[in-house]
């Protein structure tokens, strides 16, 4: 049961990521349609990502009251009514108030979904449910590019990924009742007399006051600091400083992102074997490497490794991170902080980007692979700190 169980978990995080990259590839026809200007995708990018920030701080209270089944069914019902609201919306008026439920709705069974997995199985099955978010992220724009192509609607586009979202609202309806008992059988088979006095220390103390939080939380800033900046600049470093085709260039970043879901994939198996602390330390030295890469003055072929080393090192760092939550702070706190970690993590998505493209704006786009080095660095550093806080305190056991 507890198999058929997270198979069902895969499937809402296949639909997590269904969403995520569907604006960006529907914009150039959906701008033509509305006769709106370019930016204006930046206006609902940011009410989404709003949307999602609220609903992750907002989580720890919402999951305790009703519950990861309850608060994922509803928030997949959200986004599934969202993303048809988008099918048919009249206005781009109607795309702003869609895109208010659908980041709402991910925000909360996103950091659901990351503590349930963290705390009921172990670090290879938060590796490759982060894989499937890849999977669902690369399905939704081929799904919108045949609508586009063959029927020359991004509105049917929107239509089937709503489709496929209301399917999973089923199956989760039905499923309601397996998340208490495979919860209960999984508590009860775990051994957790450590985490019991750990829960004890931290039952009277508030989530940001427990030790390392704070440091947790800047690791979690910089690392989506750097994936984001990536993947919304790469290919404008590429063509601007390295004189490589558009195309050439967008082929090149779409390595970096199969570098994420390979990586992941395969750090599934290596988590059987390698701590978490060993795994993102050794996948953050790795992008900070990949991304010194691109400070080279070495010929273009070089940036191809750079883009792959750093989608590699990136790989394993965020669910890997995620899954030590409850082991660093205890399972008490664990659902708290993980909303925290995730209102971080989308800050970090939604304001690092446009903060390198205001340097660029200024200066040059020269200024990427600084950039770059100075947030992984800056992640590995926090990351280090916290680890010699804990190694201190004695509260967490490799």
């Amino acid at each position: 049961m507890a198999t058929f169980f997270l198979v069902i978990i895969y499937l809402a995080f296949i639909s997590l990521g269904l969403p995520d990259s569907l604006l960006g590839v529907a914009w150039p026809v959906m701008q033509l349609e509305f006769k709106a200007p370019l930016e204006t995708a930046g206006y609902l990018f940011m009410t989404i990502a709003g949307g999602t920030i609220i609903s992750s701080l907002a989580s720890g209270t919402i999951l305790k009251r009703f519950g990861t089944g309850k608060v994922t069914f509803v928030s997949c019902l959200m986004t599934a009514g969202a993303l048809l609201g988008f099918a048919f919306a009249p206005s781009f008026v109607w795309l702003i108030i869609c895109a208010i439920p659908l980041g709402l709705g991910a925000g909360s069974v996103d950091a659901g979904l990351n503590n349930y997995v963290a705390t009921h199985y172990k670090a290879h099955h938060m590796s490759w449910l982060h894989c499937f978010w890849g999977v669902g992220a690369t399905i939704s724009p081929i799904i919108m590019a045949q609508s586009i192509s063959e029927q020359n609607s991004w509105r049917q586009g929107y239509f089937v990924i709503a489709g496929i979202q209301f399917a999973l609202v089923v199956i989760l309806f039905f499923t309601l009742p397996l998340w208490n008992k495979v919860a209960k059988n999984n508590n009860s088979i775990a051994s957790e007399k450590s985490e019991e006095s750990k829960s004890a220390l931290y039952n009277n103390t508030k989530p940001l006051q427990i030790r390392g939080v704070k440091l947790a939380l800047v690791s979690f800033l910089f690392y989506c600091g750097v994936e984001a900046t990536m993947g919304l600049w790469g290919s404008s470093f590429l063509v601007n400083v390295k004189d490589l085709p558009v195309a050439s260039a967008a082929k090149w970043v779409s390595f970096y992102f199969g570098g994420i879901t390979i990586g992941r994939f395969f750090a599934g198996f290596i988590t059987l074997k390698v701590s978490n602390r060993t795994i993102i330390r050794v996948g953050q030295i790795t992008a900070l490497a990949g991304a010194g890469l691109l400070l080279l003055p070495l010929p273009s072929s070089f940036s191809l490794v750079g883009f792959i080393m750093i989608g590699l090192g990136l790989a394993p760092i965020f669910p890997s991170m995620l899954h030590e939550t409850p082991t660093r702070f205890g399972k008490e706190h664990s659902q708290t902080i993980m909303g925290y970690q995730m209102a971080v993590a989308y800050t970090g998505t939604t304001f690092i980007p446009p903060l390198l493209g205001f340097g660029a704006s200024h200066l040059s786009i020269g200024i990427f692979p600084f950039f770059l080095v100075l947030f992984a660095a800056a992640m590995l550093l926090g990351s280090e700190k916290l680890n010699v806080l804990l190694n201190k305190e004695q509260k967490v056991e490799y």
